[in-house]
């Protein structure tokens, strides 16, 4: 595309700045093609004009989107160069507090210069398994690679840590190791990952060194390869160094320190241990004094040396081998004081009884005269004789500085010697990681040898980096098909050249060394003339002749060319050298005894232990001091870098390129100018551009089509997602070179993903524009539509009143009419009134006038009809009378003709069946025609007679109202002539009352005045009092409320102190079970460590003759189900042990054992302690306990009142049953004649008979099995006595023995016969009557079915009901042939006859059994009787002991019904491997298991200890418990990875835990037991320790479980929860980078929010087919939840690009659906949502606004359940998916950081994924009766028999 399409308006470009090396501007206006300049503003609003460079006229770099700005991989950007670069680094660090960013292949780590969480165990197991480009970058994300890459290709490994100094290199490779030490573990107990960590603050302490850049830079190189078996476990180490600072220990610089161990022992010489040393403060010494800084801030050197003492101790460096090492080094010191004096000037001096010198030598071991003889002189050899020479001061003093430096780099290699024997195993190495912690490309002011050959590693390094980079593309592109065009890029062959090439610098170096008058000028001449004309990588200073300058691939570098011979030969005086070796100092002729095995003397190690060695053999010709110069340093350090480099090149490398931020060692300060000048140097640069040279953007098609379906139309989306990809591509980009279209991915070319999300951002935005147009236009429609609502309000509401003004003059008017209506009305009627009145009294008395003589009149007519009436009567009566009798003679002569013809009819037709079921029939229809006839007739006789009885009523009433009102008449008449005289008295009366009213009125207007007066003031106290109460109960009131609020507080006060002690109690119950636990844990790990120990030394000494290997438990020959006895196991398992401790190491095995003593004791304290706890516990919860109480009382009174309702029930039912009967009796009687009567009631009688008949029998035979119980147990009691009284009884008694033996024997077998009688009587009875319930619910049902036929008929007319009778009849008895045919065809006419004879028989067998059993009593009574009178001794002497023993087990006496079973299973003690074997070892849960009740083989297992408990066999009790428990947990280490299996058990163990508590005979645990299980408790062993070892086996159980479950959760949880877009398209999808392309594992099927569900599910239905205790599956889906929660949390925070708005709304769902997975099984208050509830806040962490000040406190108020660590550690993590998105400001973090300054957690920042809840096993009771449980036959188990 064209350049204007991306410069244009808003572009944002970077330029050159002096200050901030690249500053951000913004394009004012669009770029034209051939324009000199841009128009730019700067970020702080000033507009510059930016030219061009008018010769190549490149453009300014284009400045990344921000959404790519802080990628995890800097390859991710659009724009790869080196601007961005250094924006992305500054943006990660300063911003997100991230140190560690991909580029590419490269872990580039910026160092904070402050101590951050994130190197924690937690951290190690985040990120143990994961792919690198899965989680944030990190040092140990590369370090998990290179393991699984060592793992997944078998080809070693090596990571390559370099950097300048400070920039923490060293800490970086200790990282790394300590990963590698932490997963990989180890396989013996010489703790190798320790020795390996250990072998750090060694070589910390004697190579490492404070300088002005770095408190703890390393002054070597080294390179350590970790050693691996073929299970990829640490078996070893081996270490190799390189260039070691040697001048450092003479020499330091301003503000720079000396080797740490100096100082370490100078500030620990006040201890009396060291005061042989004669050391005093660092300041007293020369070699430790010259930089003036000899503390470092923050650092405890006495500390630090106990910690290296301890690393000494710990790699096998004994404590005299550690006093001889600090003798040598204080003798260091005291020979840098050591003062050397002038004589004359070709001569010096030392001063006698120097006191350095004195305690140097005594340290040493030489002589004083020996030493300060040859530190002034100097012996010179030529071919003829030897001769000594003086030394000026200068040369002694420089001889004296050589010594030191040579001794201590002698010491230096001794060390590192010793270290790698300590680190190196006998155990063959099957692969190695190596870890090359290496200097950086370094330039100073004045640079030496030691920089000359520092850049000359990084060159080789450099350039190994470089050709496996352009490999690694290479390979990319040949993978994905992409046509390959070679890369330039940079090749630092030539420099190498130069430098180590024949005639190049090295070799001249060498061969100007040789030269007797070889000098550093001569060597810079030859330098000159060889390479300053040939080589345009070397160069001459022009200002000096002593100089030369190599162009680097970093930068140009000037080494002064002064002392480079001196360091390059490194001489030592020889006879220094012979005076140390002739020392008595053992340890200092250890040093220099075999100098050509050591290292050489420049400090590196070519030849110290491991794979690769450099030997240099000895010349025999020559003596050994020249032996020891024979190669050049310089020769010697290109040697051994070429072996290091070959070692790399056989390795597959991991590089980490440490940054130093700023050279003033500031927390997360950040300076462009150190950072851009460090990576050009470490060649991340390089690696960038060689990416950008090609196509640096690769995109998946599936990635590219999720996050540019935005720029598809609906058209150009096909189901085929690569060929959509190409189409919507070749419409977007027209160029094609821009990208290539590989198998699986899209390359770009650098810009284009910038110019696609360009595409995708205008696209986007104006699609938010037309939803801001659509709804702005909605809110203002809205609003609009508000006012309009409000006017039309408004208006409604003024017509309103105005309608109202208008309805209220209205009905004013309307008023005043009505009122003039209504008066006038009055007037009127007033008028009218008058008028009516009087013309009533004229009515009155005419009417009353007219009325007498009507009544008269109507009086005589009466009495004349009333003597008509009786008249006509009489006559109508005697005609009737006669007519009567005549129509009644003919009536009897007609029907008496008639009757006697249908009498003849019926006599012949009665003898026909069919006639009589017609006539009865027909008399049924006549019975109820004449039923309902009577029925109507008496209902209209009854409404007759109601109406009559009306009719008599009114006219009574008539007559009585009539005859009051003529009374009342007659006395109105009498009362007005009364009233007419009294009126004038009336008058008189009335004149008298208007007086004394007149009178009276006076008076009471004085009385009322009176009154008023009173009432005022009565009123006025009455207010008074009034308010005087109401203040009063005011008062009262206000009294009340303080004490109901002081009581409410105190009652709150002490609810919440009680809470807060019952939380507390509750806590550190929990703590002191999760303590308990874990240790129960360790304990079981170094039980289950000491058992592997012991198979591998049994199976190490199998063949030896006279072993015996007889310890079935832990032996692998054996079969898996074979055990012992205990006894034999006991003395089986002491000889194994002895063999077996002959091959262990001894220590090995005192401190097993000792540990081993310890675990027991204090779980022995901590068993005490979480006792004391659950007592404290206990006593807090008792009114829980009350209230527990109080509850089971109600419901026992709620069963008891059950009981009584099922027992009134009872007799209810048997009542019904009665009237059944009852019933039945009547309706066969009344059916006497109906078919089937006769069988209704033989039926009946049988059934009664029979049912009291067998109540009869019950009682007696209860009766004769109680006295058969009795006279047994008497007999037994007497045959048990052994008292000298039995055998003094009469003798008398003793002639009677045969005869009393042959009774006793006869009545034996009378009771036998009796018994079986008995038996045979019920089992008959029992069939009988079933089959007589049978007939009895038959006729019920033809009762019930006859009686609705009739119910039917009744309600049809009465045609059809003789229809409908005949129709059921004949369907009735066809019927019933049809069911006799069926039966037996040749018995359908005898039916009946049959059915009588059955119950005849059954009547006579009834009687017959009733004569027997009253025989058999009469028999049973005599035998008693005799039996009574019988005597123990008579019986005793007569019968053998073994006979009585035999006894009781007589078939007679076995035979018992099944609920006599009392619950025990019996078995032989040889069974009991097979009962063990068959229950425990052989039983799966997916097969057999499935069908059994729930816990069956804890019941089995109970039953059986049982019956050993019963039989009193202590021995049996103990074998059978411990051979159950070795069983289980047998079976749980062979397929403890088997969720099932696990499951089953743990249910199984619970339950067993269960029945030993149930059945103990504690009272606490038989509060719910019914009778009969009480009677089943343990009787005669109390299995308490029993019950804690099965506790503490479930407790193992139930890790177990979970370990198991969380194996199969975890590879579940960061797919399911985090990648899976479980709302689709919420998610977009960013640029990835290298790391994301090339994950170690192919993706293996991607795991879903459903499959964890599933999962879930699956968990849960499996330990509820198993039966577990719900209490228990509470407590397991708890600590599922919890797994999920951390694991989801701590991916999130070790994810920047799963930290956005859209993630925090997917994780929201998916943890909403977890939560209706809880409820739908009903365990939402399980305590597993409150385990989320860390994830649920840090999603809505991501989802809040994080803006101002009133957003933090929302953000601190809501995030409760995060720590500090983790909101921030959120919050920086945030990244927008979107433009539209704002990242979160540094202030603002600062604000949260702030307000959360307070809170008091752990600066822990992820969660603990392995922690585990304390588990607790609720007792849970079972109401399953043990006598009913079955053994089914698949178990195998035939040989138990049930007691």
């Amino acid at each position: 595309m064209a350049a204007s399409e991306l410069y244009t308006k808003r572009a944002r470009v970077w330029i050159p700045d002096a200050e901030e090396v690249w500053k951000s501007a913004e394009l004012t206006k669009d770029y034209k093609n051939g324009e000199a300049s841009l128009q730019l503003a700067l970020e702080d609003g000033t507009n510059i004009e930016h030219k061009l460079d008018p010769k190549t006229k490149n453009l300014p770099y284009l400045r990344n989107p921000d959404i790519l700005v802080g990628e995890n991989d800097l390859t991710a950007l659009s724009y790869l160069h080196e601007p961005a670069v250094l924006h992305n680094l500054k943006v990660r660090f300063m911003d997100s507090k991230l140190i560690y960013t991909y580029c590419g292949i490269v872990l580039v780590a910026i160092n904070p210069y402050e101590t951050l969480p994130i190197y924690g165990s937690d951290i190690i197991n985040a990120y143990s398994g994961q792919n690198m480009g899965d989680m944030d970058p990190h040092i140990f994300a590369v370090a998990e690679e290179a393991y699984k890459q060592m793992a997944r290709d078998e080809r070693n490994q090596s990571i390559i840590v370099s950097g300048e100094s400070g920039a923490g290199k060293t800490v970086s490779a200790k990282y790394a190791m300590r990963y590698f030490a932490t997963v990989s573990g180890t396989t013996s107990e010489a703790n190798v990952e320790q020795k390996v960590l250990a072998s750090n603050p060694i070589m910390e302490a004697i190579g490492n060194a404070k300088t002005t850049r770095n408190d703890n830079s390393s002054r070597f190189g080294k390179y350590i390869e970790i050693g691996f078996d073929t299970r990829y476990r640490i078996i070893g180490a081996n270490m190799r160094t390189y260039l070691l600072e040697k001048s450092r220990v003479v020499f330091q610089a301003d503000e720079e320190r000396n080797y740490h161990i100096f100082y370490q022992l100078c500030a620990s010489s006040h201890l009396p241990e060291y005061k042989a040393l004669k050391l005093s403060s660092a300041n007293d010494f020369l070699y430790t004094r010259q930089g003036r800084s000899p503390v470092i801030v923050g650092v405890d050197d006495t500390k630090e040396l106990s910690t290296t003492r301890n690393a000494f101790t710990l790699l096998g460096i004994n404590e005299s081998n550690q006093m001889g090492l600090f003798q040598v080094l204080a003798a260091i010191l005291h020979l840098g004081n050591v003062e050397i004096k002038d004589r004359d000037s070709d001569s010096s001096v030392i001063p006698p009884n120097n006191h350095h010198l004195t305690a140097f030598c005594e340290l040493v071991g030489v002589t004083y005269q020996d030493m300060s003889q040859w530190l002034c002189h100097r012996k010179l050899k030529t071919a003829t004789e030897t001769y000594i020479k003086t030394l000026p001061r200068l040369q002694a003093t420089n001889a004296r500085d050589a010594l030191s430096k040579h001794i201590y780099a002698k010491l230096f290699n001794w060390i590192v010697e010793h270290v790698n024997k300590a680190l190196i195993t006998n155990i063959k190495q099957h692969s190695f990681i190596g870890v090359l912690d290496i200097y950086g490309f370094e330039t100073f002011e004045i640079n030496s040898f030691e920089q000359f050959c520092i850049n000359y590693a990084n060159e080789k390094l450099q350039q190994q980096f470089n050709m496996h980079v352009f490999k690694l593309e290479q390979e990319e592109y040949m993978r994905e098909q992409i046509p390959w065009t070679l890369i330039d890029f940079y090749d630092n062959q030539p420099c190498i050249n130069l430098i180590e090439a024949k005639m190049g610098i090295l070799d001249l170096l060498d061969e100007e060394c040789k030269m007797p008058k070889g000098s550093d000028d001569s060597w810079a001449q030859k330098l000159y003339n060889t390479h300053l004309k040939t080589c345009s990588l070397f160069e001459k200073p022009r200002m000096s002749n002593r100089a030369f300058i190599i162009q680097h691939f970093a930068d140009k570098v000037e080494y002064q060319c002064e002392g480079f011979l001196e360091k390059n030969k490194d001489t030592v005086n020889g006879e220094q050298i012979n005076v140390l070796k002739a020392s008595k100092f053992h340890l200092l002729v250890e040093l220099f005894q075999d100098e050509e095995k050591a290292t050489s003397p420049t400090g590196q190690v070519p030849g110290t232990g491991g794979r690769t060695r450099l030997s240099i053999k000895p010349d025999k010709g020559r003596d050994k001091s020249s032996k020891e110069h024979k190669k050049t340093v310089g020769c010697q350090f290109r040697n051994s870098l070429q072996m290091l480099m070959g070692t790399l090149n056989a390795t597959t490398p991991h590089y980490v390129r440490c940054i130093k931020p700023n050279d003033f060692k500031l927390a997360f300060s950040f300076d462009p100018k150190r950072a851009v000048q460090q990576l050009r140097a470490c060649g991340v640069l390089e690696t960038i551009r060689i990416s950008a040279a090609g196509f640096p953007s690769r995109w998946t098609y599936q990635e590219f089509f999720s996050r540019y379906r935005v720029l598809m139309k609906q058209k150009d989306v096909l189901t085929d997602k690569k060929l959509t990809c190409k189409n919507v591509l070749e419409q977007l980009v027209q160029d094609q070179d821009k990208y290539q279209f590989g198998k699986t991915k899209i390359f770009f070319r650098a810009g284009q993903v910038a110019y696609l999300e360009k595409l995708r951002a205008e696209k986007l935005r104006v699609a938010c524009i037309r939803i801001q147009k659509t709804i702005r236009c909605w809110l203002v429609r809205k609003k609009y539509l508000r006012k309009r609502s409000a006017a039309i309000t408004i208006q409604r509401f003024t017509r309103g009143y105005q309608a109202r003004c208008l309805a209220k003059f209205m009905r004013r008017t309307q008023a005043a009419t009505v009122i003039q209506k209504y008066q006038r009305m009055c007037v009127e009627r007033k008028r009218y009134r008058q008028k009516q009145a009087a013309a009533l009294v004229m009515q009155t008395i005419l009417r009353a006038y007219m009325a007498r003589q009507k009544y008269q009149a109507l009086l005589r007519e009466s009495k004349m009809v009333i003597i008509q009436k009786r008249v006509r009567g009489w006559l109508a009566r005697c005609w009737y009378k006669r007519c009567l009798v005549s129509l009644v003679y003919l009536q009897c002569c007609f029907r008496r003709m008639k009757a006697r013809r249908e009498l003849k009819k019926l006599k012949i037709e009665a003898r026909s069946v069919e006639h009589f079921k017609k006539l009865n029939k027909g008399m049924e229809n006549k019975i109820m025609q004449l039923q309902r006839k009577l029925d109507e007739q008496t209902k209209e006789t009854r409404l007759v007679n109601e109406r009559l009885v009306g009719l008599e009523n009114t006219y009574t009433n008539e007559s009585e109202k009539m005859r009051v009102e003529l009374t009342r008449l007659r006395r109105a008449e009498e009362d007005a002539k009364n009233k007419g005289n009294q009126v004038t008295s009336l008058l008189e009366e009335l004149e008298k009352l208007r007086k004394e009213l007149s009178s009276t009125q006076k008076e009471k207007k004085t009385i009322e005045d009176w009154a008023q007066t009173y009432r005022s003031e009565m009123e006025k106290m009455v207010s008074e009092l009034k308010d005087q109460n109401g203040s009063l109960k005011k008062e009262k009131d206000d009294l009340n409320r303080m004490i109901l609020e002081q009581s409410q507080q105190m009652t709150e006060k002490m609810a919440r102190s009680i809470a807060e002690e019952t939380q507390q109690l509750e806590t550190n119950l929990n703590e002191e079970r999760s303590r308990y636990q874990n240790l129960l844990t360790e304990h079981l790990r170094l039980e289950e460590k000491y058992d592997d120990l012991k198979e591998e030394m049994v199976s190490s000494n199998v063949s030896k003759p006279g072993h015996r290997r007889t310890d079935s438990t832990h032996s692998s020959n054996e079969s898996e189900y074979t055990y012992n006895s205990e006894y034999a196991e006991l003395e089986d398992g002491s000889r194994a042990a002895e063999d077996v401790t002959r091959g262990i190491d001894t220590s090995l095995t005192l401190k097993l054992q000792k540990r081993l003593t310890e675990l027991e004791q204090e779980k022995q304290s901590l068993r005490n302690e979480l006792e004391n706890k659950e007592d404290q516990f206990q006593r807090a919860r008792a009114r829980d306990d009350v209230e527990f109480k109080k509850a089971r009382g109600a419901e026992l009174e709620y069963e008891s009142l059950k009981r009584q309702e099922l027992e009134s029930e009872n007799k209810k039912l048997k009542h019904d049953l009665a009237e059944i009967r009852q019933s039945l009796m009547g309706k066969a009687a009344t059916g006497a004649g109906t078919p089937g009567s006769p069988a209704y009631k033989v039926v009946l009688e049988q059934l009664n008979a029979s049912c009291e008949e067998l109540e009869v029998r019950k009682e007696e035979v209860l009766i004769l099995r109680s006295q058969l119980v009795s006279q047994k147990e008497a007999m037994h009691h007497k045959e048990t006595m052994t008292e000298p009284s039995v055998y003094v009884e009469d003798v008398s008694k003793l002639k009677d023995a045969g005869e009393l033996k042959q009774a006793y024997v006869g009545l034996k077998d009378t009771n036998r016969l009796l018994e079986h009688q008995l038996q045979t009587q019920r089992r008959g009875y029992d069939n009988e009557v079933e089959s007589l319930r049978g007939e009895l619910q038959n006729v019920k049902e033809e009762n019930n079915r006859q009686q609705q036929l009739l119910a039917q008929n009744l309600q049809l007319p009465p045609e059809a009901r003789i229809e409908a009778s005949l129709q059921h009849e004949i369907t009735r008895l066809t019927n019933e042939n049809l069911e006799l045919l069926a039966e037996d065809p040749t018995a359908s006419r005898e039916a009946r006859v049959i059915i009588l004879r059955r119950m005849v028989d059954l009547m006579e067998q009834l009687e017959k059994q009733d004569r027997t059993i009253r025989k058999l009593k009469k028999q049973l009574k005599v035998y008693s009787k005799r039996i009574g009178e019988m005597g123990a001794g008579q019986t005793e002497g007569q019968t053998s002991p073994g006979q009585m023993v035999d006894e009781p087990i007589h078939p007679v006496n076995i035979p018992r019904r099944e609920k006599d079973f009392q619950g025990m299973l019996e078995y032989k003690k040889e069974d009991e491997l097979k009962l063990v074997k068959n229950l425990i070892l052989e039983l799966k849960p997916r097969g057999v298991a499935v069908n059994l009740i729930p816990g069956l083989p804890a019941y089995i297992l109970f039953m059986c200890l049982r019956h050993a408990d019963y039989v009193n066999d202590d021995q049996k009790v103990r074998t059978l418990l411990t051979s159950t428990i070795n069983s289980i947990k047998k079976i749980l280490k062979k397929r403890g990875d088997d969720f099932e299996t696990v499951s089953f058990w743990l249910a199984n163990t619970c339950r067993f835990l269960h029945c030993l508590k149930q059945y103990s005979g504690d009272e606490a645990f038989m509060k719910h037991n019914t009778q009969r299980q009480n009677e089943h408790t343990l009787s005669n062993f109390d299995l308490a320790e029993y019950r804690q070892v099965i506790s503490d086996l479930a407790i193992q159980i139930y890790q177990q479980l979970i370990k198991c479950m969380e194996n199969i959760l975890q590879p579940m949880i960061v797919s399911g929860m985090l990648e899976h877009e479980t709302i689709q398209g919420v998610s977009g999808v960013k640029p990835t980078g290298l790391r994301k392309r090339t994950s170690s594992i192919a993706d293996e099927g991607t795991y879903t929010l459903d499959s964890i569900l599933r999962q879930l599910s699956a968990f849960h239905s499996t330990m509820c087919q198993h039966g577990t205790d719900p209490e228990l599956i509470k407590q397991v889906v708890k600590q599922q939840f919890y797994i999920i929660g951390a694991v989801t949390l701590n991916n999130l925070l070790l994810r920047k690009d799963m930290c956005s708005w859209s993630k925090g709304m997917q994780i929201r769902y998916n943890v909403s659906q977890q939560e209706e997975w809880l409820r739908d099984k009903g365990l939402m208050m399980c305590g597993a949502k409150e385990t989320l509830e860390p994830l649920i806040q840090a999603a809505q962490l991501l989802q809040v606004k994080k803006k101002t000040d009133e957003d933090a406190e929302a953000i601190c108020s809501m995030c409760l359940a995060l720590t500090t660590a983790q909101i921030v550690k959120v919050l920086n993590l945030y990244t927008p998916v979107n433009e539209f998105e704002e990242r979160v400001s540094v202030s603002f973090i600062r604000t949260i950081q702030t307000r959360l300054r307070d809170r008091c957690e752990s600066p822990q920042l992820l969660m603990d994924t392995k922690m585990i809840y304390p588990v607790t096993f609720p007792f849970s009771p079972s109401s399953l009766a043990l006598e009913t449980i079955q053994i089914p036959s698949s178990l195998n188990l035939g040989f138990l028999t049930r007691v």
